[in-house]
C-alpha cells in the first residue's frame, strides 16, 4: 500500500463529509464489525429495531487475503468485506454503527467516515481507544474542534470513543449511541451483537 497516495485520497474524500443528519427519524440501527481469523476477515452487519435493539437481520461475508493493516488506514483492509455484507441486507438501517474511528482521525477520515461516504449512509464510529487530540470534560478536542466524545459505558471498564462518521451531527451521534448501551455490555448493542456473531463464525470455519 502506498500510504502517501492513501493519505491524499483520505484528505480529498474527507471534504465530502456532511455533519448534518441525513435521516428524519431513527427506527433502525445497524452495527458493522470485523474479526480477523488467520488470513481471512469476517465482516458481520446487523440491523436492530431502535430503541428496543431487537435483532431484525444479520448478514456476513468472508474475505480471504485482505490487504495488510496499517494504523490510520483500517478502512482499506476492512471496508471491502463490510460492503459485501451490507449489500446483502434486505433493509438498510437508518444509522450504521461502525467499529472504528469517525472524524476523530488524523485526517478526519476514519473507517466510519469512509464507509459513510461509500454507502451514502449516516454512520457513527465507535472505538476503544483515542488516537487524536485530547479529552476535555468528556469531549474529544482536535485542532480546537470537537470531533467526538468519551463515553463510560461500563463501570470499572475503559471508556469508548464516539464520533460522527458521515451524515450525522455530533449531538445525534452521542444521543443515539447512549440509547443503545445495554449493561453489562461495554459496546453499544448493535456492535456487541455483530462482534458476537463474527467471533462464532470464526470458530465455525
Amino acid at each position: 500500500m502506498d500510504t502517501f497516495e492513501l493519505k491524499r485520497e483520505q484528505s480529498r474524500l474527507a471534504r465530502k463529509i456532511v455533519l448534518n443528519d441525513l435521516f428524519r427519524k431513527v427506527k433502525t440501527v445497524g452495527g458493522a464489525d470485523c474479526v480477523i481469523f488467520e488470513n481471512k476477515i469476517i465482516a458481520v452487519v446487523v440491523v436492530c429495531k431502535f430503541p428496543s435493539m431487537e435483532l431484525i437481520e444479520k448478514k456476513s461475508y468472508i474475505l480471504s487475503n485482505p490487504v495488510p493493516y496499517k494504523p490510520g488506514y483500517q478502512s482499506y483492509r476492512d471496508m471491502p468485506a463490510v460492503i459485501e455484507a451490507y449489500n446483502q441486507l434486505d433493509e438498510e438501517p437508518d444509522v450504521l454503527f461502525v467499529k472504528g474511528f469517525g472524524i476523530n482521525h488524523p485526517r478526519k477520515f476514519g473507517m466510519a467516515s469512509h464507509l459513510g461516504i461509500a454507502l451514502n449512509k449516516s454512520t457513527i464510529g465507535i472505538a476503544q481507544k483515542n488516537i487524536v487530540g485530547k479529552v476535555e470534560k468528556g469531549k474529544l478536542m482536535f485542532n480546537n474542534e470537537i470531533v467526538g466524545f468519551e463515553v463510560i459505558t461500563k463501570e470499572h471498564a475503559n471508556p469508548v470513543y464516539v464520533s460522527p462518521g458521515h451524515g450525522i451531527t455530533l449531538g445525534s451521534s452521542l444521543d443515539i449511541v447512549s440509547k443503545t448501551i445495554f449493561p453489562p455490555h461495554k459496546m453499544p448493542e448493535p456492535l456487541h451483537i455483530a462482534h458476537k456473531i463474527a467471533k462464532k463464525k470464526s470458530k465455525d470455519i
